[in-house]
């Protein structure tokens, strides 16, 4: 049964400080929860008021679940940036907001042996549940989406200023995950790029391996270079500011490469956020 993306009134069910300017929030809304895979995202605004007017996108980071292990909240992560992120880290457990979706195409089912996860900054949160469902500890969507076969290793390569915005390592703890962390100054982990991570994961590892990115874009253009050197298969997540989330207002569109070499707009809320690395004009 296939779902559409429908207007809902969810719960804040709880909220906490993951790193500097980082939280996380939980919605409890099943019906969102029960039918929302990996890679695709909803908006969010209050459910009073008109200030912010518009919508906000935010990746899915997981679903969680009751007693029974039924599906009945989205968590999703985010930094403060701006009015509606500086609002949200006020929200308190039992208020009301609004959400639609689920919105966008999501992460492909991983077809390679050795899935690579790219993040940098807050890029990591689509990945968690990439892992969850890559590693079989979960499923999601309504049917359930099946994997013909889980990948041999999964690794996440996270990339972020210092140590201080790390956030959500605890939450990666999954069994067989392997993480790489990078730091730009050095506070932690591997002292650089998180690119020279993927290129030392990329150089001793036999074939069969796909990358997901998500992150900045001037990271993922690298990335998307360093795959294509080494003849990976690369799909990114695009973090590209939306105003509808539902392809109506065209103010989020891409450059995408046609068949026969042009290139022409796609819409990243309705055709993406993810896409294939080689088919974009970055």
């Amino acid at each position: 049964m296939v779902f559409s993306a429908r207007q809902y009134t969810a719960v804040v069910d709880g909220i906490r400080e993951m790193a500097k300017d980082t939280w996380a929030i939980r919605l409890r809304q099943p019906d969102l929860a029960q039918q929302i895979t990996p890679g695709q995202f909803f908006m969010i605004r209050p459910a009073d008021g008109s200030d912010p007017l518009l919508g906000r996108p935010f990746a899915l980071y997981d679903t969680y679940t009751d007693e029974d292990g039924r599906p009945v909240g989205v968590e999703f992560g985010f930094v403060v940036v701006g009015k509606l992120t500086s609002l949200m880290t006020d929200w308190k457990v039992g208020d009301t907001v609004e959400v639609w979706g689920p919105l966008g195409n999501g992460f492909p089912v991983p077809s390679a042996r050795h899935l690579i996860c790219v993040a940098g900054g807050i890029g990591q949160t689509p990945f968690l549940a990439v892992a969850a469902e890559s590693l079989g500890v979960k499923r999601y969507g309504s049917p359930q989406r099946q994997l013909p076969k889980l990948p041999e290793s999964v690794t996440l390569c996270y990339g972020v200023r210092s140590q201080d915005y790390l956030s959500g390592l605890d939450d990666f703890a999954l069994p067989n995950l392997q993480i790489k962390v990078a730091t730009d100054d050095g506070s932690y982990g591997h002292h650089g790029f998180v690119t020279e991570l993927l290129q030392q994961q990329l150089d001793g590892d036999e074939q069969d391996v796909e990358v997901y990115c998500c992150g900045p874009e001037p990271m993922m253009k690298a990335v998307a270079e360093v795959c294509s050197g080494a003849s990976v298969k690369c799909w990114l997540s695009l973090e590209t500011p939306m105003a509808c989330g539902f392809g109506a207002c065209f103010s989020c569109v891409t450059k995408v490469k046609e068949d026969d070499g042009t290139w022409d707009y796609r819409r990243t809320c309705v055709e993406g956020p993810v896409f294939d690395a080689e088919r974009l004009v970055l």
